[in-house]
């Protein structure tokens, strides 16, 4: 029974030998290891085996790259704010020894070796600076850093600044100045869309009182043109009118003479004649007195002696009372006339309006539309009168030059 717990003790003796004198490091790690308190070896990788109770692994140390976060510090600009700032570091350790016997805590050290050169470097910038110069911040802690940690076997990779608290106030007056700044470039972007489109606006009314001018212009010359052409056509027929109705007048005239004439009227029809004119002379709005001839007692006594057929009054039926137009006895004989051919009177001989020169407008392109005005003078020449333009193959030549323009002449022998 001795002999086993003897047995069983010595085993445990040898498992706990076995235990101290194996080493297992895992990879990317490093294990520092102190043979009678001295340093000794850095075990790599892998199994190492130990002297048992003379060697013992003092660290062991991660080589990978690390991460870490300090907390915001305060620091002072050179406009004196004072501003939080909290970095980030990473870091990765190339020398176990150095950084095991190198410095006692290598993460609190590289901590207040940020923060004094992270004051340091705010030190010299403002506010504005500090938050617009993030990259040659962190590139001088960067350098400050890995030249001061290479002694402790340390490489520093990179250094960010991960934010920048400014004071309450400071925020809110940037807000401010941010939001004056936006309403000035929103002020400005609005002043000028404004004179954008007022600028637009006015091209635009521009060339609309432009074009409604020219409409305008184009319209009063069509209007002028066509009142001139108007006017001429109206004069033409009036003239053509005048014309007409002055031969009518030579025509009625000269047929009421032949008439006359080829009647033969006596003395007594003309008595009568003109005690039905006498009437007509008293008419009138402004006729307030009539006198009456001394012609008419005797030709109305002249005119009831010739109906009554007889002598009457003082005179013995001699007549020597009676005018002497109506005493007078017809002397010429009564002829037949030749009837009057009436079949050209209404005919004017005149060309349609379509086809008077005044009526043709020349097209051109010279003007909107098509529309050519002629010239003041061109018009002038167009409408020159004619003396037998309107003048019908019956009518009598054109006045000669000392007489009245426009006055009707007589046919000959009328």
């Amino acid at each position: 029974m001795e002999a086993l717990i003897a047995l069983g003790v010595i085993l445990v003796f040898i498992l706990f030998v076995l235990a101290r004198s194996v080493r297992i490091v895992p990879q990317a790690t490093a294990s520092v290891v102190e043979r009678l308190g001295r340093y000794n070896r850095t075990l790599t990788p892998g199994l190492a085996l130990l002297v048992p109770f003379v060697d013992r692994v003092r660290a062991r140390i991660d080589l990978r790259e690390q991460v870490v976060s300090f907390p915001p510090q305060p620091v002072i600009t050179a406009d004196n704010l004072n501003v939080g700032m909290d970095t980030v570091v990473y870091f990765q350790v190339t020398d176990p020894r150095d950084a095991t016997y190198g410095i006692a805590n290598y993460i609190q050290a590289m901590e207040q070796l940020t923060v004094t050169t992270l004051r340091n470097v705010v030190g010299g910038l403002n506010l504005e600076e500090t938050l617009t110069s993030r990259d040659a911040i962190n590139s001088q802690l960067r350098a400050v850093l890995d030249g001061t940690t290479g002694s402790w076997g340390i490489r520093v990779a990179r250094v960010e600044i991960k934010a920048i608290d400014p004071p309450g106030t400071i925020l809110e007056s940037m807000e401010k100045q941010m939001k004056a700044d936006r309403d000035k470039r929103a002020m400005i972007l609005n002043a000028e869309g404004m004179r954008e489109s007022t600028i637009k606006t006015a091209e635009g009314q521009k060339q609309s009182q432009i074009l409604q001018a020219q409409g305008n212009k184009q319209a009063t010359i069509l209007n002028a043109e066509a009142e001139r052409q108007g006017a001429i056509l109206r004069a033409e027929g009036l003239r053509a009118a005048r014309f007409l109705e002055a031969q009518g007048q030579a025509k009625a005239i000269e047929t009421v003479f032949a008439a006359i004439h080829a009647g033969d009227p006596d003395p007594q029809l003309l008595a009568y004649q003109y005690l039905q004119t006498l009437p007509q002379i008293a008419k009138g709005d402004s006729n307030k007195m009539w006198i009456v001839p001394s012609e008419f007692s005797r030709a109305l006594e002249g005119l009831g002696r010739a109906v009554g057929g007889g002598s009457g009054g003082d005179s013995g039926g001699s007549g020597d009372g009676a005018p002497a137009w109506l005493r007078a006895e017809r002397t010429t004989r009564r002829e037949e006339s030749e009837p009057i051919d009436t079949g050209g009177w209404f005919d004017s001989n005149l060309a349609p309006a379509a086809q008077q020169p005044e009526a043709e407008t020349p097209m051109s392109d010279t003007t909107p539309s098509g529309v050519s005005v002629p010239s003041l003078a061109a018009a002038k020449q167009d409408v020159a009168p004619t003396p037998n333009a309107l003048r019908p193959p019956d009518s009598p030549p054109p006045p000669p030059p000392g007489a009245a323009p426009g006055s009707p002449q007589l046919p000959q022998g009328s």
